[in-house]
């Protein structure tokens, strides 16, 4: 088992590092909410650090899950970052998703000090941390990879690793894209089924075996059908991800005009009030103009 420090502890982290623990795992946590880190250790064990420095001290891995890459820059870099504390030949592995550039950047960064940096965001939401059950999309050293694997399978259930660095963040900006566009087709579907006097859950049961199925479908359609979005991935991660994927775009050359739409409407639900509602709160805007 491993010496793991975990820099992070919201939805995802939170759990992500409990995990590790039932996993035999000795685990140091940091959080800029210190009351947060010592109602982890209270939870689970471990140990909390005042600095990702300290935190980072005498661990195999180094894992992040924060906000984003501003975030993740305050806790790599600097006196108290992470890279201060850690030795050669360990390993950072950073879940958060942030822009392909900046993982470069941390990559080099690391790579001057010996250390090996992987980038692994995740996808499957609060309850997929909570469940152990993520699909973590990977990008780095082979070697550096093949090491943290085993550690990341206390949390994810698909694990897989794309390219070099940078690879992973890429990825998940084709999930970003892909469930854009899922879900603004579910919001549309529901709504007209709604305006043509339909019972929404009979034509889901019916059409979801079929290939207008999705894990959207399978797992929105009934909070979606009862006006309920305090579930799930919020419109203003989903929007900062957005961001991301159509800065990306722009450079490689990429032509996303259903992802450039479907993030304007999520601004629109921004402007309802609804920047911390689920992602399929498409739905509601659909109501508020039809």
């Amino acid at each position: 088992m491993s010496k793991v420090a975990f820099l992070g502890l919201g939805v995802m982290g939170y759990p992500m590092a409990g995990h590790l623990v039932a996993n035999g795992h000795e685990v140091t946590v940091y959080n800029r909410s210190a009351a947060k880190a010592e109602a982890w250790v209270k939870q689970h064990g471990g140990r909390s650090a005042p600095t990702p420095r300290d935190a980072a001290i005498g661990a195999d891995l180094v894992m992040a899950c924060v906000g984003n890459d501003d975030d993740l820059r305050s806790v790599c870099s600097g006196d108290d970052g992470a890279f201060a504390g850690m030795e050669p030949n360990t390993i950072f592995v950073d879940h958060t998703t942030v822009s392909a550039a900046v993982t470069r950047e941390l990559n080099e960064a690391a790579a001057a000090k010996g250390i090996a940096f992987v980038d692994a965001p995740v996808s499957g939401g609060q309850a997929g941390a909570e469940n152990g059950v993520l699909s973590i999309m990977c990008g780095g050293d082979q070697t550096a990879y093949d090491t943290a694997e085993p550690v990341m399978a206390s949390y994810g259930k698909s694990i897989k690793r794309l390219g070099d660095s940078g690879a992973g963040q890429l990825t998940k900006m084709v999930n970003q894209i892909c469930i854009a566009g899922l879900v603004q087709g579910l919001s549309e579907g529901l709504h007209f089924a709604e305006k043509a006097g339909l019972d929404g859950k009979a034509v889901v049961e019916v059409i979801s075996g079929g290939a207008a199925g999705s894990w959207q479908m399978n797992n929105r359609h009934e909070t979606m059908l009862d006006d309920f979005f305090e579930y799930g991935f919020a419109v203003d991660w989903m929007r900062k991800d957005l961001g991301i994927c159509l800065s990306t775009a722009d450079e490689n050359g990429a032509s996303l005009p259903v992802t450039a739409l479907v993030d304007q409407f999520y601004k629109d639900v921004q402007k309802m009030g609804g920047g911390r509602w689920d992602t399929s709160s498409l739905i509601r805007r659909l109501r508020s103009v039809g």
